[in-house]
């Protein structure tokens, strides 16, 4: 293992034992109170498992490159933008009514599939399973707060950190709750109306909040914390575009996820915002958005996507804001360290799509 492999191990790993450590005090607090509830602290920390523990990357990234060096404090703050990611998949799973996530029952469905087992009919278990997952995004929510209360910092860069994850649910929730209103729109919203959409539902939590946090742990100057936002907003845009293209024609073994969803779904993306005004989009609009879209329809809507120019599009849009973000980097205040530690952040971000 090279020296950035490792490295990366060892910062996993200690974000790793903070959330172990969680979840062993919670399940030794939920035993008294029931095996059901002792399930549930086990389904929550089963959706914190297996993640590429992307948040706690961009945190160690900016905070070591900026010269912290207080691990233990930095575990617990990557740590809590983990399970903040984790309580916004759960209720995200709700809101989708998916019962799956990366092929195996998410929350709700374990715990639809414990109702099912105990006699519950189909609609009855659906809504028993999506019950338990509201409490478990209330429970990793809240305790994402916890941890930063837990990282033993000083009062003063608490707070801030604290403003940064309160900056970013607030963000996500706005987002969410405009992605949702966009299925009341008779057409598919414009391009920068989407784009501003993910930028509050995904780069603000998983970019540009965990950037500034390592900034801000580390002491940095405010011009500093302010320009990593500026390069998380930017890539941010950039991961989410790609996820989009990803959601339609990725590989579900890679991806974790059906390509046939975001099209059954009737997911307002820049892809569709772009192919929905191309000609031809009048035969295929009936398919987009049917719960009972087979594979047959969902080539065809792929087929107009690539035609139609809409993945090549947002393939280049993506390309463009991660250069946007790149850009951000050669401000003077951006140590070489840090820029090192990022690019490849983009690199990686434009390579899932290659």
């Amino acid at each position: 293992m090279d020296g950035a492999l490792a490295v990366a191990a060892e910062r996993q790993s200690q974000v790793d034992a903070v959330l172990a450590r969680l979840f062993s005090l919670a399940r030794k607090r939920a035993e008294p109170l029931g095996s059901a509830y002792l399930a549930l602290w086990d389904s929550i920390e089963a959706a914190t498992t297996g993640g590429k523990r992307f948040r706690p990357r961009m945190v160690f990234a900016a905070y070591e490159s900026l010269g912290g060096s207080d691990a233990v404090a930095a575990a617990h703050v990557g740590a809590a933008f983990e399970l903040l990611h984790t309580s916004l998949c759960v209720h995200d799973d709700v809101i989708d009514r998916d019962f799956v996530r990366r092929g195996l029952p998410n929350v709700s469905g374990s715990f639809k599939n414990r109702a099912v087992a105990a006699g519950l009919d189909e609609p009855a278990a659906e809504h028993h399973g999506i019950s338990a997952a509201v409490i478990a995004g209330d429970l990793a929510l809240f305790n994402a707060y916890r941890l930063i209360d837990k990282s033993g910092v000083g009062d003063a860069v608490r707070g801030r950190l604290l403003e940064v994850m309160d900056d970013a649910l607030f963000a996500s929730a706005a987002g969410e709750l405009i992605d949702i209103d966009f299925t009341l729109l008779p057409d598919a919203p414009h391009v920068d109306d989407i784009l501003a959409m993910e930028r509050l539902k995904t780069a603000v939590y998983s970019f540009e909040g965990p950037l500034q946090a390592g900034a801000i742990l580390a002491g940095a100057s405010e011009e500093t914390v302010a320009t990593l936002g500026e390069f998380g907003r930017e890539i941010g845009i950039a991961y989410q575009l790609v996820d989009d293209v990803l959601g339609v024609f990725g590989a579900a073994e890679e991806t974790g996820k059906t390509t046939i969803g975001d099209l059954r779904e009737g997911k307002r993306t820049v892809l569709i915002a772009y192919a929905s005004s191309a000609p031809g989009w009048e035969e295929l609009a009936p398919l987009f958005g049917d719960a009972a879209l087979d594979d047959e329809g969902a080539a065809r809507l792929r087929a107009h996507l690539v035609q139609s120019g809409a993945r090549g599009f947002a393939e280049g849009l993506a390309r463009y804001y991660a250069n946007r973000a790149l850009a951000r980097l050669v401000e003077p205040h951006i140590p070489a360290s840090l820029r090192a530690e990022l690019h490849p952040v983009a690199d990686a971000v434009l390579g899932r799509v290659k």
